[in-house]
Protein backbone atom coordinates (compact mmCIF):
# COMPACT_ATOMS: atom_id res chain seq x y z
CA UNK A 1 0.00 0.00 0.00
CA UNK A 2 1.41 3.40 -1.00
CA UNK A 3 2.04 5.91 1.78
CA UNK A 4 -0.70 8.31 0.63
CA UNK A 5 -3.25 5.52 0.37
CA UNK A 6 -2.23 4.16 3.75
CA UNK A 7 -2.74 7.57 5.37
CA UNK A 8 -6.23 7.79 3.85
CA UNK A 9 -7.04 4.28 5.10
CA UNK A 10 -5.80 5.09 8.62
CA UNK A 11 -7.93 8.25 8.70
CA UNK A 12 -11.00 6.32 7.53
CA UNK A 13 -10.52 3.71 10.26
CA UNK A 14 -10.01 6.43 12.89
CA UNK A 15 -13.17 8.19 11.71
CA UNK A 16 -15.11 4.93 11.97
CA UNK A 17 -13.97 4.43 15.56
CA UNK A 18 -14.91 8.01 16.43
CA UNK A 19 -18.33 7.60 14.84
CA UNK A 20 -18.95 4.36 16.75
CA UNK A 21 -17.99 6.09 19.99
CA UNK A 22 -20.47 8.91 19.30
CA UNK A 23 -23.22 6.38 18.59
CA UNK A 24 -22.63 4.68 21.94
CA UNK A 25 -22.81 7.99 23.81
CA UNK A 26 -25.90 9.15 21.90
CA UNK A 27 -27.80 5.89 22.36
CA UNK A 28 -27.18 5.58 26.09
CA UNK A 29 -28.22 7.50 29.19
CA UNK A 30 -25.40 6.28 31.40
CA UNK A 31 -24.21 9.76 32.34
CA UNK A 32 -27.68 10.69 33.63
CA UNK A 33 -28.51 7.31 35.21
CA UNK A 34 -25.19 6.30 36.72
CA UNK A 35 -26.44 6.27 40.32
CA UNK A 36 -29.22 3.80 39.51
CA UNK A 37 -26.83 1.76 37.35
CA UNK A 38 -24.41 1.63 40.29
CA UNK A 39 -27.15 0.21 42.49
CA UNK A 40 -28.54 3.15 44.43
CA UNK A 41 -31.95 1.41 44.38
CA UNK A 42 -30.41 -2.09 44.45
CA UNK A 43 -31.06 -2.47 40.69
CA UNK A 44 -34.81 -2.87 41.23
CA UNK A 45 -36.58 -3.37 37.91
CA UNK A 46 -33.32 -3.38 35.93
CA UNK A 47 -32.18 -7.02 35.99
CA UNK A 48 -34.95 -9.16 34.48
CA UNK A 49 -35.21 -8.24 31.69
CA UNK A 50 -31.81 -6.57 31.64
CA UNK A 51 -31.93 -2.80 31.14
CA UNK A 52 -30.01 -1.72 28.02
CA UNK A 53 -27.91 0.90 29.82
CA UNK A 54 -27.13 -1.51 32.65
CA UNK A 55 -26.14 -4.10 30.04
CA UNK A 56 -23.56 -1.69 28.59
CA UNK A 57 -22.49 -0.66 32.09
CA UNK A 58 -21.80 -4.24 33.20
CA UNK A 59 -19.88 -5.01 30.01
CA UNK A 60 -17.79 -1.87 30.50
CA UNK A 61 -16.62 -2.96 33.95
CA UNK A 62 -16.23 -6.54 32.79
CA UNK A 63 -13.84 -5.32 30.12
CA UNK A 64 -11.85 -3.50 32.78
CA UNK A 65 -11.55 -6.81 34.64
CA UNK A 66 -10.69 -8.70 31.44
CA UNK A 67 -7.81 -6.27 30.90
CA UNK A 68 -6.04 -7.82 33.89
CA UNK A 69 -5.90 -11.14 32.05
CA UNK A 70 -4.91 -9.65 28.71
CA UNK A 71 -2.04 -7.69 30.25
CA UNK A 72 -0.69 -10.40 32.54
CA UNK A 73 2.54 -12.15 31.56
CA UNK A 74 1.86 -15.83 32.21
CA UNK A 75 4.65 -17.15 29.99
CA UNK A 76 6.90 -19.43 32.03
CA UNK A 77 9.70 -18.84 29.50
CA UNK A 78 9.82 -15.14 30.35
CA UNK A 79 11.94 -13.82 33.19
CA UNK A 80 9.13 -11.30 33.72
CA UNK A 81 6.43 -13.93 34.24
CA UNK A 82 4.01 -12.70 36.87
CA UNK A 83 4.30 -9.05 35.82
CA UNK A 84 2.12 -6.76 33.72
CA UNK A 85 3.38 -6.68 30.12
CA UNK A 86 2.47 -3.04 29.55
CA UNK A 87 3.16 0.34 31.08
CA UNK A 88 0.54 2.49 32.75
CA UNK A 89 0.62 5.20 30.06
CA UNK A 90 -0.52 2.97 27.18
CA UNK A 91 -2.24 0.22 29.14
CA UNK A 92 -5.75 0.61 27.74
CA UNK A 93 -4.61 0.92 24.13
CA UNK A 94 -2.58 -2.28 24.50
CA UNK A 95 -5.54 -4.27 25.81
CA UNK A 96 -7.91 -2.96 23.13
CA UNK A 97 -10.03 -0.58 25.20
CA UNK A 98 -9.33 2.66 23.32
CA UNK A 99 -10.92 2.38 19.87
CA UNK A 100 -14.67 2.95 19.84
CA UNK A 101 -14.81 3.21 23.63
CA UNK A 102 -16.17 6.48 25.07
CA UNK A 103 -15.35 5.52 28.67
CA UNK A 104 -11.79 6.80 28.95
CA UNK A 105 -9.56 6.20 31.98
CA UNK A 106 -5.92 6.53 32.90
CA UNK A 107 -4.11 3.98 35.05
CA UNK A 108 -2.64 5.58 38.16
CA UNK A 109 -1.35 2.57 40.08
CA UNK A 110 -0.38 -1.06 39.52
CA UNK A 111 -1.12 -3.46 42.37
CA UNK A 112 1.00 -6.42 43.49
CA UNK A 113 0.20 -9.26 45.84
CA UNK A 114 1.59 -12.35 47.43
CA UNK A 115 0.03 -15.12 49.47
CA UNK A 116 0.77 -17.50 52.28
CA UNK A 117 -1.05 -20.21 50.32
CA UNK A 118 -0.64 -21.82 46.90
CA UNK A 119 -3.14 -20.49 44.34
CA UNK A 120 -2.97 -20.55 40.52
CA UNK A 121 -3.11 -16.78 40.02
CA UNK A 122 0.56 -16.57 41.04
CA UNK A 123 3.57 -17.39 38.91
CA UNK A 124 6.65 -18.50 40.81
CA UNK A 125 8.48 -15.18 40.55
CA UNK A 126 9.90 -14.30 43.93
CA UNK A 127 6.38 -14.78 45.35
CA UNK A 128 5.11 -11.34 44.26
CA UNK A 129 2.81 -10.97 41.25
CA UNK A 130 0.90 -8.22 39.49
CA UNK A 131 -2.69 -8.48 40.71
CA UNK A 132 -4.50 -5.50 39.18
CA UNK A 133 -4.65 -1.74 38.84
CA UNK A 134 -6.33 1.49 39.88
CA UNK A 135 -7.60 3.87 37.19
CA UNK A 136 -9.48 7.15 37.16
CA UNK A 137 -11.77 8.59 34.50
CA UNK A 138 -10.28 11.27 32.26
CA UNK A 139 -12.19 14.45 31.41
CA UNK A 140 -13.61 12.70 28.34
CA UNK A 141 -14.50 9.65 30.40
CA UNK A 142 -16.09 11.80 33.09
CA UNK A 143 -18.42 13.36 30.50
CA UNK A 144 -19.53 9.93 29.24
CA UNK A 145 -19.90 8.45 32.73
CA UNK A 146 -21.54 11.42 34.46
CA UNK A 147 -18.95 11.69 37.25
CA UNK A 148 -15.28 11.10 38.05
CA UNK A 149 -15.21 7.32 38.38
CA UNK A 150 -12.36 5.50 40.14
CA UNK A 151 -11.97 1.87 39.08
CA UNK A 152 -10.12 -0.88 40.92
CA UNK A 153 -9.72 -4.06 38.87
CA UNK A 154 -8.48 -7.28 40.48
CA UNK A 155 -7.02 -10.19 38.51
CA UNK A 156 -8.34 -13.67 39.15
CA UNK A 157 -8.33 -17.10 37.54
CA UNK A 158 -9.43 -17.21 33.92
CA UNK A 159 -10.09 -20.89 33.31
CA UNK A 160 -8.73 -22.97 36.18
CA UNK A 161 -11.55 -23.82 38.55
CA UNK A 162 -9.96 -26.48 40.72
CA UNK A 163 -8.60 -23.82 43.05
CA UNK A 164 -12.07 -23.23 44.44
CA UNK A 165 -11.96 -26.70 45.99
CA UNK A 166 -8.33 -26.71 47.06
CA UNK A 167 -7.69 -23.19 48.38
CA UNK A 168 -7.93 -22.87 52.16
CA UNK A 169 -11.61 -22.07 52.48
CA UNK A 170 -12.06 -22.01 56.24
CA UNK A 171 -13.56 -18.86 57.71
CA UNK A 172 -11.32 -16.58 59.72
CA UNK A 173 -11.31 -13.22 61.47
CA UNK A 174 -10.28 -10.16 59.44
CA UNK A 175 -9.00 -7.69 62.04
CA UNK A 176 -7.32 -5.38 59.52
CA UNK A 177 -10.73 -4.71 57.97
CA UNK A 178 -13.23 -5.04 60.82
CA UNK A 179 -11.04 -4.45 63.86
CA UNK A 180 -10.67 -6.70 66.86
CA UNK A 181 -13.78 -8.27 68.33
CA UNK A 182 -15.92 -8.27 65.19
CA UNK A 183 -18.17 -11.26 64.53
CA UNK A 184 -17.55 -11.03 60.77
CA UNK A 185 -15.54 -13.85 59.25
CA UNK A 186 -14.24 -14.20 55.70
CA UNK A 187 -12.42 -16.73 53.55
CA UNK A 188 -8.92 -17.25 54.94
CA UNK A 189 -7.25 -17.64 51.55
CA UNK A 190 -8.75 -14.49 50.04
CA UNK A 191 -7.87 -12.49 53.14
CA UNK A 192 -4.29 -13.75 52.95
CA UNK A 193 -3.85 -12.57 49.36
CA UNK A 194 -5.35 -9.18 50.22
CA UNK A 195 -3.27 -8.52 53.35
CA UNK A 196 0.01 -10.46 53.01
CA UNK A 197 3.13 -8.26 52.83
CA UNK A 198 5.16 -7.93 49.63
CA UNK A 199 8.84 -7.69 50.50
CA UNK A 200 9.89 -6.68 46.96
CA UNK A 201 7.89 -3.48 46.75
CA UNK A 202 9.73 -0.22 47.28
CA UNK A 203 7.03 1.71 49.11
CA UNK A 204 9.00 3.51 51.80
CA UNK A 205 11.67 0.81 51.31
CA UNK A 206 9.53 -1.54 53.37
CA UNK A 207 7.06 -4.32 52.76
CA UNK A 208 3.56 -3.42 51.59
CA UNK A 209 0.42 -5.50 51.19
CA UNK A 210 -2.01 -5.27 48.27
CA UNK A 211 -4.45 -3.77 50.77
CA UNK A 212 -2.05 -0.97 51.74
CA UNK A 213 -1.25 -0.23 48.11
CA UNK A 214 -4.85 0.11 46.98
CA UNK A 215 -6.11 2.02 50.03
CA UNK A 216 -3.28 4.55 49.90
CA UNK A 217 -3.99 5.17 46.22
CA UNK A 218 -7.73 5.51 46.77
CA UNK A 219 -7.11 7.99 49.58
CA UNK A 220 -4.87 10.04 47.28
CA UNK A 221 -7.35 10.11 44.38
CA UNK A 222 -10.40 10.85 46.55
CA UNK A 223 -8.56 13.82 48.05
CA UNK A 224 -7.42 15.00 44.61
CA UNK A 225 -10.98 15.11 43.25
CA UNK A 226 -12.85 15.93 46.46
CA UNK A 227 -14.50 18.99 44.88
CA UNK A 228 -16.08 16.81 42.18
CA UNK A 229 -18.78 14.17 42.16
CA UNK A 230 -16.95 10.86 42.33
CA UNK A 231 -17.65 7.16 42.60
CA UNK A 232 -15.57 4.06 43.29
CA UNK A 233 -16.26 0.92 41.26
CA UNK A 234 -14.45 -2.30 42.12
CA UNK A 235 -14.47 -5.18 39.67
CA UNK A 236 -12.97 -8.60 39.16
CA UNK A 237 -13.61 -12.12 37.93
CA UNK A 238 -13.41 -15.40 39.81
CA UNK A 239 -10.87 -15.11 42.62
CA UNK A 240 -10.49 -11.46 41.56
CA UNK A 241 -14.21 -11.00 42.23
CA UNK A 242 -13.70 -12.19 45.80
CA UNK A 243 -10.84 -9.71 46.26
CA UNK A 244 -13.02 -6.95 44.79
CA UNK A 245 -15.80 -7.71 47.27
CA UNK A 246 -13.40 -7.62 50.23
CA UNK A 247 -11.81 -4.42 48.91
CA UNK A 248 -15.18 -2.68 48.53
CA UNK A 249 -16.16 -3.53 52.11
CA UNK A 250 -12.78 -2.37 53.38
CA UNK A 251 -13.02 1.00 51.60
CA UNK A 252 -16.43 1.83 53.06
CA UNK A 253 -16.00 0.39 56.55
CA UNK A 254 -12.74 2.27 57.07
CA UNK A 255 -13.79 5.55 55.47
CA UNK A 256 -11.59 5.58 52.38
CA UNK A 257 -14.53 6.82 50.31
CA UNK A 258 -14.48 10.07 52.29
CA UNK A 259 -11.94 12.83 51.64
CA UNK A 260 -9.75 14.12 54.45
CA UNK A 261 -11.48 16.75 56.62
CA UNK A 262 -14.90 15.70 55.27
CA UNK A 263 -17.39 14.39 57.82
CA UNK A 264 -20.41 13.36 55.74
CA UNK A 265 -19.60 13.55 52.02
CA UNK A 266 -18.98 9.88 51.23
CA UNK A 267 -18.95 8.66 47.65
CA UNK A 268 -20.77 5.45 46.62
CA UNK A 269 -18.76 2.24 46.32
CA UNK A 270 -20.03 -0.50 44.01
CA UNK A 271 -18.61 -3.95 43.37
CA UNK A 272 -19.54 -5.34 39.94
CA UNK A 273 -18.16 -8.85 39.96
CA UNK A 274 -18.22 -11.89 37.70
CA UNK A 275 -18.19 -15.58 38.65
CA UNK A 276 -17.55 -14.72 42.27
CA UNK A 277 -17.11 -17.43 44.88
CA UNK A 278 -18.68 -16.78 48.25
CA UNK A 279 -16.55 -14.61 50.49
CA UNK A 280 -17.84 -14.52 54.05
CA UNK A 281 -20.34 -15.71 56.63
CA UNK A 282 -23.80 -14.42 57.54
CA UNK A 283 -22.32 -11.72 59.80
CA UNK A 284 -20.24 -10.52 56.85
CA UNK A 285 -23.42 -10.34 54.76
CA UNK A 286 -25.19 -8.33 57.49
CA UNK A 287 -22.20 -5.99 57.76
CA UNK A 288 -22.19 -5.50 53.99
CA UNK A 289 -25.93 -4.80 53.83
CA UNK A 290 -25.71 -2.31 56.69
CA UNK A 291 -23.73 0.31 54.75
CA UNK A 292 -25.81 2.75 52.71
CA UNK A 293 -22.93 3.65 50.39
CA UNK A 294 -22.01 0.04 49.54
CA UNK A 295 -23.51 -2.12 46.79
CA UNK A 296 -22.61 -5.34 44.96
CA UNK A 297 -23.89 -6.86 41.75
CA UNK A 298 -22.83 -10.46 41.10
CA UNK A 299 -23.06 -11.82 37.55
CA UNK A 300 -23.36 -15.62 37.44
CA UNK A 301 -23.42 -17.98 34.45
CA UNK A 302 -25.92 -20.74 35.21
CA UNK A 303 -23.52 -23.62 34.44
CA UNK A 304 -20.50 -22.14 36.24
CA UNK A 305 -19.59 -24.10 39.38
CA UNK A 306 -17.36 -21.46 41.01
CA UNK A 307 -20.15 -19.20 42.39
CA UNK A 308 -21.57 -22.24 44.20
CA UNK A 309 -18.47 -22.53 46.39
CA UNK A 310 -17.58 -22.64 49.23
CA UNK A 311 -20.60 -24.42 50.65
CA UNK A 312 -21.05 -24.59 54.41
CA UNK A 313 -21.01 -21.45 56.51
CA UNK A 314 -20.93 -18.93 53.66
CA UNK A 315 -23.48 -16.32 52.56
CA UNK A 316 -23.80 -14.24 49.40
CA UNK A 317 -23.84 -10.44 49.35
CA UNK A 318 -25.60 -7.94 47.12
CA UNK A 319 -27.86 -8.68 44.15
CA UNK A 320 -27.44 -11.29 41.42
CA UNK A 321 -27.82 -11.27 37.65
CA UNK A 322 -28.05 -14.79 36.27
CA UNK A 323 -27.16 -15.43 32.62
CA UNK A 324 -27.30 -18.69 30.69
CA UNK A 325 -24.84 -18.84 27.79
CA UNK A 326 -26.22 -22.24 26.74
CA UNK A 327 -28.90 -20.20 24.97
CA UNK A 328 -26.37 -18.51 22.66
CA UNK A 329 -26.54 -19.65 19.03
CA UNK A 330 -22.91 -18.64 18.56
CA UNK A 331 -21.26 -21.04 21.01
CA UNK A 332 -20.22 -24.68 20.79
CA UNK A 333 -22.09 -25.29 23.99
CA UNK A 334 -21.71 -29.05 23.82
CA UNK A 335 -17.93 -28.64 23.82
CA UNK A 336 -17.59 -26.13 26.64
CA UNK A 337 -16.22 -27.57 29.87
CA UNK A 338 -16.43 -26.08 33.34
CA UNK A 339 -13.57 -23.73 32.47
CA UNK A 340 -15.45 -22.50 29.42
CA UNK A 341 -18.58 -21.67 31.38
CA UNK A 342 -16.33 -19.81 33.82
CA UNK A 343 -14.42 -17.78 31.20
CA UNK A 344 -14.92 -14.01 31.50
CA UNK A 345 -15.29 -13.36 27.76
CA UNK A 346 -18.03 -16.00 27.69
CA UNK A 347 -19.66 -14.14 30.59
CA UNK A 348 -19.55 -10.81 28.72
CA UNK A 349 -20.99 -12.48 25.62
CA UNK A 350 -23.79 -13.72 27.86
CA UNK A 351 -24.45 -10.26 29.28
CA UNK A 352 -24.58 -8.82 25.75
CA UNK A 353 -27.26 -11.30 24.68
CA UNK A 354 -29.30 -12.38 27.69
CA UNK A 355 -33.06 -11.92 27.39
CA UNK A 356 -33.88 -12.64 31.01
CA UNK A 357 -34.94 -15.76 32.84
CA UNK A 358 -37.82 -16.50 30.45
CA UNK A 359 -36.27 -15.30 27.21
CA UNK A 360 -33.78 -16.61 24.68
CA UNK A 361 -30.59 -14.97 23.43
CA UNK A 362 -30.07 -11.98 21.16
CA UNK A 363 -27.07 -9.65 21.02
CA UNK A 364 -28.54 -6.32 22.15
CA UNK A 365 -25.26 -4.40 22.06
CA UNK A 366 -22.49 -4.36 19.47
CA UNK A 367 -19.98 -6.72 21.05
CA UNK A 368 -17.73 -8.63 18.67
CA UNK A 369 -18.25 -12.39 18.96
CA UNK A 370 -14.56 -12.87 18.08
CA UNK A 371 -13.72 -11.92 21.67
CA UNK A 372 -15.19 -15.21 22.87
CA UNK A 373 -12.34 -17.09 21.16
CA UNK A 374 -9.66 -14.89 22.69
CA UNK A 375 -8.41 -17.79 24.82
CA UNK A 376 -10.89 -20.55 23.94
CA UNK A 377 -12.27 -22.71 21.15
CA UNK A 378 -15.85 -21.73 21.96
CA UNK A 379 -17.34 -20.22 18.78
CA UNK A 380 -18.94 -22.41 16.16
CA UNK A 381 -16.60 -23.15 13.26
CA UNK A 382 -18.84 -21.41 10.72
CA UNK A 383 -17.77 -18.01 12.09
CA UNK A 384 -14.15 -18.65 11.02
CA UNK A 385 -12.56 -17.12 14.11
CA UNK A 386 -9.16 -18.60 15.08
CA UNK A 387 -8.90 -20.54 18.31
CA UNK A 388 -7.16 -18.78 21.24
CA UNK A 389 -6.11 -15.98 18.93
CA UNK A 390 -4.75 -13.45 21.41
CA UNK A 391 -0.98 -13.88 21.79
CA UNK A 392 1.92 -11.45 21.87
CA UNK A 393 3.62 -10.97 18.50
CA UNK A 394 6.26 -13.70 18.12
CA UNK A 395 5.57 -14.52 21.78
CA UNK A 396 7.62 -11.51 22.84
CA UNK A 397 10.69 -12.19 20.71
CA UNK A 398 12.00 -9.16 18.81
CA UNK A 399 14.60 -9.29 16.04
CA UNK A 400 17.69 -7.18 16.66
CA UNK A 401 19.78 -5.21 14.17
CA UNK A 402 22.30 -8.03 13.88
CA UNK A 403 19.58 -10.54 13.00
CA UNK A 404 19.41 -12.25 16.38
CA UNK A 405 16.21 -12.54 18.42
CA UNK A 406 15.75 -11.27 21.95
CA UNK A 407 12.90 -11.69 24.42
CA UNK A 408 11.50 -8.17 24.96
CA UNK A 409 8.09 -8.83 26.44
CA UNK A 410 8.04 -6.18 29.14
CA UNK A 411 7.49 -2.42 29.11
CA UNK A 412 9.21 -0.63 31.96
CA UNK A 413 7.79 2.33 33.83
CA UNK A 414 8.15 3.50 37.40
CA UNK A 415 5.45 1.28 38.89
CA UNK A 416 6.62 0.70 42.47
CA UNK A 417 8.35 -2.55 41.57
CA UNK A 418 12.09 -3.15 41.75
Amino acid sequence: MELASRKVWIKEVADQFEEEKKKIIKSSNIAERWRDLSGQQHWKGLLDPLDIDLRRYIIHYGQMAQATYDAFNSDDASKYAGRCRYGKSNFFSKVGLENGNPFKYKVTKFLYATSEIDVPIFKDVEDTNWIGYVAVATEEGKAALGRRDIVIAWRGTQESVEWVKDVQFFLDDAPEIFGDGSDCKIHHGFYSIYTADNSLLKSNKSSTSARDQVLNEIRRIVNEYKEEEISITVTGHSLGAALATINAVDIVSNGYNVADNELVKACPVTAIVFASPRVGDSDFEKFFSGHKDLRALRIRNKEDIVPRHPFLGYSEVGEELEIDTRKSKFLKNSFLDVGGWHNLEVYLHGVAGTQGSKGGFNLEVKRDIALVNKSLDALKDKYHIPVAWRIEANKGLVQQADGTWKMLDQEFEDDDYF
